[in-house]
């Protein structure tokens, strides 16, 4: 008898314009957004030759992350996600401008008491955790970087209060039954920002310099204002509750999360592998000291992981949903961290940029895997707050990796720091596979569907 089976449409999703609209806007914000990170850590580490001072950046951004992600989670619930989104947007492309102006007249910046203070204590921070400067001594003498290190706080609030939002908004840009395949394009169109905002920053940077990579920041954060500002929904939002104001109700994502073992699972999975894995903080220093690539090359280092995370993204798109997500996350990790060890250990350009290109393509597997689970398994009322518990748990690997990867990197060197971590995450996916095994016998993602709250 023929098969009655229906053909997988991999651009179900891009059909709905509301979606298009998001993931385009989405796009060119990340575009920009990479591209002032590649800038602002060159900058920070051209200025003060630290290690410390770019795990600093790190603190910067999950201090906020801690503090702000569950009430974020519950105004994603409790007003219209994409007016959130847009207005803290709108704030991020203010601030980039502000950074590029700060940049631009560094040299009229007076040496006040209060910045010279602050240059003081960074000084005596990254003195009492670095090792004996080589030939290049530490210089914390800018009276413009704590004002840097002030709107990169600044702008990490905003994005903070903005990400349940971004991520809840998915759901209700598309019919249920394409959540999964919407899904894999928003990280394919992540992964390509993250592929083309470090190498298009690295060229800009080269050739016209810091300012206007942060105003190309900005523009791309004004896009998304205009292009979300026009989204229509397929899918009704389902407000919270009054609860919601409550404290039980701002936890009540933790709560769904401890219940769903699987999303807990996958989520820890993810918290400490990149907490131990992460490298992106230490690449100034690779491409400086080690691969002696200048900033051209610290764009393609940054760009290689978005490399292999694009073409994962695309080969996940045109597959039906994974039928042992789990399993196959699990082993996503192992792989990442793998790579990470061989990109730690590497001398060669070509062959550090091979390694990266492969964290990137475990990494595009555990991102989709993730962020299926939570959205799929999640009803619309708590998304909100499920992804602001979820925000916590992979902000703060990132970030507190940054800070890790930094402070480690200043104790016992970078390539110490890089190998040691790619090898505390493999050991994470052996005591997660073992310990947790509802991941491993977690049912195929077009089997899965939401509980009723």
């Amino acid at each position: 008898m023929p098969s009655t089976e229906i053909p997988h449409d991999a651009y179900a999703a891009l059909r709905f314009a509301g979606f298009r609209n998001y993931l385009i806007g989405g796009f060119c914000a990340n575009v920009g957004r990479q591209m002032a990170t590649v800038a602002v850590a060159w900058q920070i580490y051209q200025w003060t030759h630290s290690a410390t001072a770019l795990g600093l950046v790190g603190l910067l951004n999950v201090l906020p992350l801690l503090v702000l992600s569950l009430p974020a989670g519950v105004l994603a619930d409790r007003v219209d996600r994409k007016w959130v989104i847009a207005a803290t947007n709108a704030g991020l492309a203010v601030l980039a401008i502000l950074l590029a102006l700060v940049t631009h007249f560094q040299a009229a910046i007076p040496s006040l008491t209060l910045l010279s203070a602050i240059n003081e204590g960074l000084s005596r921070l990254a003195h009492s955790v670095e090792r004996p400067a080589g030939s290049r001594a530490m210089d914390f003498d800018h009276p413009a970087l704590p004002i840097i290190y002030g709107l990169l706080f600044l702008m990490a609030i905003l994005r903070i209060v903005g990400w349940p939002s971004r991520s809840a908004i998915i759901p209700l840009l598309v019919p249920s039954r394409l959540l999964s395949n919407a899904v894999t394009w928003n990280s394919s169109a992540f992964e390509i920002s993250t592929m083309a905002g470090p190498a298009i920053g690295g060229f800009v940077l080269a050739w016209l310099g810091f300012p206007v990579v942060y105003l190309l920041d900005a523009v791309g954060g004004i896009l998304l204002v205009i292009l979300i500002a026009n989204v229509r929904y397929e899918t009704a939002p389902v407000r919270a509750s009054p609860e919601s104001r409550t404290l039980r109700g701002v936890l009540a994502g933790a709560e769904f999360l401890w219940r769903k073992k699987t999303i807990l699972a996958a989520s820890s999975l993810d918290l400490f592998a990149v907490l131990l894995g992460g490298a992106v903080a230490l690449l100034p220093i690779y491409a400086d000291e080690i691969l002696h690539v200048g900033p051209i090359g610290l764009g393609w280092l940054r760009a290689a992981p978005g490399i292999g995370a694009f073409g994962m993204a695309l080969w996940l798109a045109h597959r039906r949903p994974l039928q042992r997500p789990g399993v196959t996350l699990l082993w996503a990790v192992g792989g990442f961290g793998a790579a990470i060890i061989v990109f730690g250990l590497s001398p060669w350009f070509w062959l550090s940029l091979i390694a990266l290109f492969f964290t990137g393509v475990f990494d595009n597997v555990s991102v989709v895997v993730r962020q299926s689970l939570v959205q799929i398994l999640t009803p619309d009322s708590l998304r909100g707050r499920v992804t602001a518990v979820n925000q916590i748990f992979i902000g703060s690997s990132n970030e507190i990796g940054t800070l890790r990867a930094g402070l480690m990197s200043a104790m016992i060197g970078p390539v110490g720091a890089v190998v040691w971590g790619g090898i505390g995450t493999i050991t994470v996916a052996v005591l997660v596979a073992r310990n947790l095994p509802q991941l491993r016998t977690s049912p195929a993602l077009d089997k899965l569907s939401a509980e009723q709250p």
